[in-house]
């Protein structure tokens, strides 16, 4: 058995007296696709930033390699250079150019020369099909276009873990596909991938684990034959029957 990347335990989060997660646990170990499954408002987002230390966890803990990482004195650019995010609106740099945002990073965080940071963005620009644009400004970008730079530069960072968060839900419909694309690859190449989606034939066709969110609660999960087949819960059963009807 292999030892688990990412462990969260009894994880909770509360925004005043607005309780958003509550008692969270769940594994991720190398080479997993965790699809987070939920309607909005469920707090799948919530849990991906908490994951992220975009927020800091009410209570709980969760452990990178067995280390708590929500303790202190932990320095949060390294991990997340070690755990990358890929987010619903880019975030892009809009004043860089598409190569120029998939090396700051590793130039100000990785200590990278400019030259192999170049060589690394050209490569990952490359695997996204985004290398003829490299001179381009976001502005001048497709939404799909955006989202396969930010992808780049995630992976320009050498994460041994990817977060995305609802990566295509800010596309237009045809370009959902150059998106998934791109994640299905990945994912075929063996990258450890937590995935908060909409897209629920991605977390069924792609996915090794699925985890349905309702009212901040993790109400079900495992893989996604038995989760889409035979949910057990009936919250399960009355989410899934929305999408599955097409």
């Amino acid at each position: 058995m292999s030892e688990p990347v990412l462990q969260v335990r009894h994880l909770s989060k509360s925004f005043g007296a607005n309780v958003v997660l509550r008692d969270i646990d769940f594994t991720v170990k190398p080479g997993d696709v965790t699809s987070i499954i939920g309607a909005s408002g469920s707090g799948k987002s919530t849990l991906l930033r908490c994951i992220n230390l975009l927020e800091t966890p009410t209570s709980g803990e969760i452990t990178f390699h067995g280390q708590n990482i929500t303790g202190k004195g932990v320095n949060s650019n390294a991990y997340r250079a070690k755990v990358g995010m890929v987010f619903q609106s880019f975030n892009l740099f809009s004043n860089m150019t598409v190569l120029d945002n998939c090396m700051v990073g590793q130039i100000k965080v990785l200590k990278k020369d400019k030259e192999s940071a170049r060589a690394s963005a050209m490569q990952y620009l490359e695997q996204v099909g985004m290398a003829p644009y490299i001179h381009a400004r976001p502005r001048q970008l497709s939404g799909g276009q955006k989202q396969r730079v930010a992808i780049a530069r995630a992976l320009a960072m050498e994460p041994e873990v990817l977060l995305f968060d609802e990566p295509t839900s800010a596309l237009d419909p045809e370009m959902v596909g150059e998106v998934l694309s791109v994640m299905r690859d990945l994912a075929a190449g063996g990258m450890t991938m937590l995935v908060v989606t909409h897209e629920m034939a991605f977390a069924r066709d792609v996915s090794n684990h699925v985890v349905f969110m309702a009212d901040g609660v993790i109400c079900e999960e495992g893989q996604p034959r038995q989760l889409f087949e035979a949910p057990r819960e009936e919250r399960t059963k009355a989410f899934l029957s929305r999408f599955l009807q097409h």
